[in-house]
């Protein structure tokens, strides 16, 4: 690996996971995008699953919609989920989508940007650990969490820790990522 390749910015999907018609997710995933993009160090590809349009039913052989959200997996270094808790659990968009993958997640790290009310989406994001696990992804330990019912969520204060809280994970983020790249380059992932 080339110094060149070494010192590029890693190239880091953001996945919006809802595909509701009134959600947060909308707003949180594309104001983070913007603060990894604003760094420098991360190559955002915001994927927002509202605009994608999947097969109804899961197909045996990928359509184009299937395909093209696919290759930009495959492309992907690291990985933000942006996930709501919708019932304790995650959206089943999300688990389609994440499906439609496997050797494109592997050996790649994934981070959580979550939301929800009390809990801020942590019972979405325990569920999902052991999924990207299956798919042979690292997860990475610490994310942010969104409780969209406390009463410090505005104010200067409450969105400077919020952005802090963003810059900490993407940090963590790119260690994992440029580790890994590292590493599959030098030698192959094997499953």
């Amino acid at each position: 690996m080339g110094e060149a390749e070494r010192t590029r910015p890693l190239r880091t999907a953001v996945i919006i996971g809802s595909n509701r018609e009134s959600r947060a997710g909308d707003a949180i995933g594309r104001w983070f995008a913007g603060v990894a993009a604003a760094r420098g160090d991360h190559e955002i590809d915001l994927l927002d699953l509202a605009e994608w349009r999947f097969p109804e039913r899961f197909p045996d052989r990928p359509d184009e919609a299937v395909t093209a959200f696919t290759e930009r997996l495959d492309r992907a270094e690291g990985f933000v989920i942006v996930t709501p808790e919708y019932n304790r659990g995650y959206p089943s968009a999300l688990k389609e989508a994440v499906d439609y993958g496997y050797d494109e997640w592997q050996a790649k790290p994934v981070a959580f940007v979550s939301y929800g009310y009390h809990w801020a989406g942590r019972y979405a994001v325990e569920q999902l650990r052991p999924v990207f696990t299956e798919l042979h992804a690292v997860t990475l330990r610490d994310g942010l969490h969104l409780d969209l019912l406390a009463e410090d969520t505005t104010g200067a204060e409450a969105l400077e820790r919020r952005r802090r809280t963003a810059h900490t994970l993407l940090d963590q983020l790119g260690w994992w990522g440029l580790t890994l790249r590292e590493g599959r380059a030098a030698r192959p992932y094997v499953a």
